[in-house]
C-alpha cells in the first residue's frame, strides 16, 4: 500500500465516524436514542436495512464464492422479496400499532414475560456471536494479507464503531450507513469496470460471460431436490424465505432499522426497496467474483490465495511437492488459455471446446485441493480454504494506487455498518427487554439513555473479545448464516404462534421453544440437512410441539393484547 491508499482509507473511515458522532449527538430520551426520533425516510430505512445485512463478509466472501463455485449462491436470496412483502403486510403494522421499541415486547402482551425474555436471550446469543464475526472477518483477512496485527485490527474496528454508536444510537447508525453504502457501491462499481478493462484486447464483457459460462460459472438456477446441494432454487425460495422472515421480521438489528421510520408507509417502502434491490446487488457482487475468475484465466493466479498458508508450506518439508503443484497449475492455465481462444474463435466446435475447458477446470480444482492437503500436512491449524482471500488478493495485486485504499475502505465500512447495527440492537434489547422490564424502581428517560450507551459499550467490548478468539470457518458468509439458521427458525415459529395460533398458551410455547432449540442444535451438529433448511425445520418444529403440548394440557390461553 502506498501513502495515497492510507490517506484514502484513513480519511474515509475518519469522516464516517466523526460525521456520525457530530450529526447525532445529544439524544435526550429513549425515543430519540433507540428509534431515532421516528424521523427516518424510506430511502434511509432501505439503505440502513441493506447496510446492516451487507457486512464486510459480503464483500470479502461472496466474490470468492463465485470464483470457486459460480453464480449459484444468488439462489440463497430468492426468498427475500417474498419475506419483505409478508413483513410489510403483517409485522410492520403490528409493531407500529403497539408502539414497541423492540420486537420482543409484543411477545409479553401475547404470552408472558418468560417467553419474551427467552426470545430476547436467543437473539442476544446469536447476534452477539455474529457481531464478533463481522469484526473478525475483515480483520483476519487484512492481517494475513497486509501483515497487520490481528488483535490490533479487531480492537481498532471495534472502537471506531463504538464511538459513534454510543454517541448517537439508532440515528447515528442510520446516518452513517448512508455514507457507508455510497462508499461501498462506488468501490464495487469501480472494481468491476477495472476488471473488465484488464481483460486482454478483444475480450469484451460479452465474451467474458461466454468464458464464464463455458467454465460452468454462470449456472444460476438449480431446480434439483438434492439435500446434499446447499444452494438450490427450492432451498432459496423455501429456506431462504423463512430465514429472511425471521431475520428481517424478528431480529432486532433489522427491526430497529424500520421502527425508526416516520410512518408505517415509510417503513414499508424502505423494506420493499431493500427487497427489490438486494437480489440484483448480490447478483452483481457474485458477477464481480466471476469476472475475477475470468481475469485469472489470462493471468497467473496463486495455488492458494491465503498468504499465511503459502508461507507455512514453503517453510516445511513439503515445499518441493508444493512447487511441483505450482508448475502443474501453470501448465493447466496455459492449456486453458489455448482452449479458451479455440472456444472463442472456432464456432464449429463450441461444445467440444467447452468440454475441454471444464475438464481443465476440474484439473485446476484437483491441483488446488492437492495443495490444500500439503498445507494441512505442514500445519493442521492453518486455514486452507481460501475463498475469503480471492478478492482481497486481486485488489492488492492489480488495482492502481488510491483505489486499493478505497476498496479497503469498502470492506471496513461494511464491517462497521453491520457491527454498529448489531451493537445498537443488542443494547436496545438488553435495556428494554431485560433491564427495564425486570427492575422494580421506575427511572427517568436520561437513566435509560445512559443505560443504552453503557450496554452498547459492553456489547462492543464483548464483540471485540469474540473477534479476538474466533477462528476462520469454511467460508465466513456461510458461518454468519449458519449461526442465524440455528436460532432464527425457532424465534420465527414463536412469532408465528403469537400472530396466528391464538389458542396456544405461553407455557406450551416456552417449553416448545426450549425443546426445539436443543433439537436444532443437535441437528446442525450431526448435519441432518443443509443449514438453510434449519430455518423451516426449527419454525415448523416449535409450532408443532407447542400445539401438541397445548392440546394435551388443555389450559386456557392468556388473552391476547393488540
Amino acid at each position: 500500500m502506498q501513502i495515497i491508499d492510507w490517506i484514502v482509507l484513513g480519511g474515509t473511515l475518519l469522516f464516517i465516524v466523526l460525521y456520525g458522532a457530530w450529526k447525532t449527538k445529544g439524544s435526550k430520551n429513549v425515543q430519540d436514542y433507540i428509534r431515532g426520533g421516528n424521523e427516518a425516510k424510506w430511502w434511509t430505512i432501505g439503505l440502513s436495512v441493506m447496510a446492516t445485512q451487507a457486512s464486510a463478509i459480503t464483500f470479502l466472501s461472496t466474490p470468492g464464492q463465485a470464483f470457486h463455485s459460480g453464480m449459484g449462491f444468488v439462489q440463497f436470496y430468492f426468498g427475500l422479496p417474498i419475506a419483505m412483502v409478508i413483513i410489510c403486510m403483517v409485522f410492520i403494522p403490528l409493531y407500529h400499532r403497539l408502539n414497541v421499541y423492540t420486537a420482543y415486547e409484543y411477545l409479553e402482551s401475547r404470552f408472558d414475560l418468560k417467553t419474551r425474555s427467552l426470545t430476547a436471550i436467543l437473539f442476544l446469543i446469536q447476534r452477539g456471536l455474529a457481531a464478533g464475526i463481522t469484526i473478525f472477518a475483515p480483520a483476519i483477512i487484512l492481517s494475513a494479507v497486509l501483515g497487520w496485527d490481528l488483535t490490533t485490527l479487531n480492537v481498532i474496528i471495534g472502537i471506531l464503531v463504538i464511538i459513534y454508536t454510543v454517541s448517537g444510537g439508532t440515528k447515528a447508525v442510520s446516518v452513517t450507513q448512508k455514507q457507508q453504502m455510497a462508499v461501498i457501491f462506488t468501490g464495487m462499481f469501480i472494481a468491476f469496470f477495472l476488471i473488465i478493462s484488464y481483460l486482454p484486447e478483444g475480450i469484451t464483457f460479452s465474451k467474458a460471460l461466454d468464458i464464464a459460462g463455458a467454465s460452468g460459472k454462470m449456472e444460476v438456477l438449480d431446480f434439483s431436490f438434492n439435500l446434499d446441494n446447499r444452494y438450490t432454487f427450492w432451498s432459496g425460495i423455501i429456506g431462504g424465505t423463512f430465514l429472511a422472515l425471521s431475520y428481517f421480521g424478528t431480529d432486532q438489528s433489522q427491526v430497529q432499522r424500520y421502527l425508526s421510520g416516520k410512518s408505517i408507509k415509510e417503513s414499508q417502502l424502505g423494506l420493499l426497496f431493500n427487497g427489490l434491490l438486494k437480489v440484483p446487488m448480490q447478483f452483481f457482487i457474485l458477477l464481480v467474483g466471476v469476472m475475477v475468475f475470468v481475469f485469472y484465466q489470462f493471468n497467473a493466479s496463486p495455488l492458494n490465495f491465503n498468504p499465511k498458508a503459502i508461507e507455512v508450506v514453503q517453510n516445511s518439508q513439503y515445499n518441493q511437492e508444493y512447487q511441483n503443484l505450482e508448475s502443474k497449475l501453470v501448465d493447466i492455465q496455459r492449456l486453458k488459455g489455448i482452449a479458451i481462444q479455440d472456444y472463442l474463435s472456432d464456432e464449429s466446435d463450441v461444445q467440444e471446446n467447452s468440454i475441454t475447458i471444464r475438464k481443465l477446470n476440474e484439473l485446476d480444482s484437483e491441483t488446488r485441493n492437492a495443495a490444500k492437503t500439503l498445507i494441512e500436512k505442514a500445519d493442521a491449524n492453518v486455514e486452507t480454504n481460501d475463498k475469503d482471500y480471492v478478492f482481497i488478493h486481486f485488489i492488492l495485486n492489480n488495482l492502481p494506487r488510491g483505489l486499493i485504499g478505497l476498496l479497503l475502505a469498502v470492506i471496513l465500512s461494511a464491517a462497521m455498518s453491520s457491527t454498529a447495527s448489531e451493537l445498537n440492537a443488542l443494547a436496545s434489547t438488553t435495556v428494554i427487554d431485560l433491564y427495564k422490564r425486570n427492575i422494580k424502581e421506575e427511572k427517568n428517560e436520561k437513566h435509560y439513555v445512559n443505560a443504552s450507551k453503557f450496554f452498547t459499550l459492553i456489547w462492543g467490548i464483548l464483540a471485540i473479545l469474540v473477534a479476538c478468539f474466533a477462528n476462520l470457518f469454511d467460508n465466513l458468509i456461510q458461518l454468519v448464516n449458519i449461526i442465524g439458521s440455528i436460532f432464527y427458525g425457532n424465534v420465527l415459529g414463536i412469532f408465528l404462534l403469537a400472530f396466528f395460533i391464538k389458542f396456544v398458551h405461553s407455557n406450551a410455547t416456552f417449553i416448545a421453544a426450549l425443546i426445539t432449540q436443543v433439537i436444532v442444535i443437535i441437528g446442525w451438529y450431526f448435519d441432518w440437512m443443509p443449514y438453510l433448511w434449519l430455518n423451516l425445520f426449527g419454525c415448523a418444529l416449535v409450532m408443532i410441539i407447542a400445539i401438541i403440548i397445548q392440546s394435551i394440557t388443555g389450559s386456557k390461553p392468556k388473552p391476547a393484547i393488540g
